[in-house]
């Protein structure tokens, strides 16, 4: 792509050190106008000033659009109807929110007739991969900027050496260099004392949850009510998506709910070590699942159980908008259709431990599950379904297999 031909750049912005830096790197660097996006996903005081802070680094304009309802509505609900955690541990809090930014990034670059989009992601990363996965998949002639996949700030050290001598104004200090992405599911930290695997994350980074030692001496009680897989309501409270997360963040990150501490496979290659927050998502799934060990049926549960590691890579890779991830939704939403009811929650020192549920399509029966006398279940039938079982296992061990 030659420089000559970029008048015009839409930049995913959100006012941290890398994207402050590229508004002005763009403009000198191709002599174009940068018109800047920031996706409203619940950063809540991390979007102040960022209108003014965009415009005085060399912005012309900034769109900042509020998208925290169908943040959570359209790609987060979805996500967790599909069960969905990459790695046993990472509920997928900053993945889920990439392909929302790069759609809202592409109607965007076409509404104002721009020549390309940029994004901060490294070449290192996944981010990258996510927003053009998505940029190419909604718009597949659009041209892609990517600065740190060719300019020479290679480095946290760089970039803040670059950002004092143009007076840009940056969240970032050499004493706490470490990056975070924050949205309505979760806040991640990355980078600085956390590249060290070894190193303990220090209590004044989190922002979403105490800790555990801190939390409250008594534990809290919470009822999160279901609809068709979808969380619609906390204590009998009914609420928006967005407002249901926001309320269970507040909840869970009271009770040190939902830190982890990891290190993932990230799509290029590389492993990476990440820390997060994700208290209302810890507390959802939680609900989520008891509410699915009534109403769903054994075969279909384990044949979802088994899609699951494929559904979370599709969405940890970027691949969002790709037919394989829509067609596995099909059938995800499909499991969720009699996942309705109520489970309730005891969130005590990080803990969110389900002790009930209940459901008008319950397919668990206290009278065939009894430990008493029934009369609905014959116990001798079990030797004839065991020796059945049995059978293959026997004719191995007599002929030697």
């Amino acid at each position: 792509m030659s420089k000559m031909d970029v008048k015009k750049v839409v930049l995913a912005y959100s006012g941290g050190l890398d994207t402050s830096i590229i508004v002005r790197w763009l403009i000198e660097e191709y002599g174009c106008e940068v018109i800047c996006f920031a996706a409203d996903l619940g950063q809540a005081e991390e979007l102040s000033g960022l209108d003014v802070k965009a415009k005085k680094t060399g912005a012309s304009k900034i769109y900042i659009d509020d998208l925290r309802e169908e943040f959570v509505r359209d790609y987060v609900f979805p996500m967790f109807r599909a069960g969905a955690i990459y790695e046993t541990y990472y509920l997928l809090g900053t993945s889920i929110a990439r392909p929302l930014i790069g759609k809202r990034l592409v109607e965007i670059a076409k509404a104002e007739g721009a020549d390309a989009i940029s994004h901060g992601a490294t070449g290192k990363g996944n981010d990258q991969v996510r927003f053009e996965l998505t940029a190419y998949a909604l718009a597949p002639d659009i041209k892609i900027i990517a600065p740190w996949r060719i300019w020479d700030l290679n480095s946290r050290e760089k970039l803040i050496a670059y950002a004092e001598k143009h007076g840009i104004p940056i969240p970032v200090t050499k004493k706490k260099p470490y990056s975070s992405d924050r949205n309505l599911l979760h806040i991640s930290f990355e980078g600085g004392i956390l590249e060290d695997p070894w190193n303990e994350p220090t209590e004044d980074m989190f922002v979403l949850s105490v800790s555990p030692e801190a939390a409250p001496d008594e534990p809290e009680y919470v009822e999160i009510s279901f609809e068709k897989g979808d969380a619609v309501a906390v204590n009998g409270e009914k609420l928006s998506p967005a407002a249901l997360l926001e309320k269970l963040n507040q909840l869970g990150g009271k009770h040190g709910v939902g830190r982890v501490d990891i290190v993932e496979n990230r799509f290029v290659g590389m492993k990476s070590r990440g820390v997060y927050e994700t208290p209302g998502g810890t507390v959802l799934r939680a609900a989520h699942k008891a509410v699915e060990s009534l109403t769903m049926d054994r075969e279909v549960m384990h044949l979802r159980d088994s899609l699951v590691p494929q559904y979370a890579k599709l969405v940890y890779n970027g691949f969002w908008f790709a037919p394989e991830r829509e067609a596995l939704q099909t059938f995800m939403d499909e499991t969720q259709k009699g996942v309705n009811g109520t489970a309730r929650l005891k969130l005590y020192k990080g803990n969110a431990s389900v002790v009930g549920r209940t459901s008008p399509n319950t397919l668990y029966d206290p009278d065939t599950a009894t430990f008493e006398e029934d009369e609905v279940y014959n116990q001798a039938d079990a030797e004839g379904f065991i020796k059945l079982n049995a059978l293959r296992l026997r004719l191995l061990n007599k002929l030697g297999g």
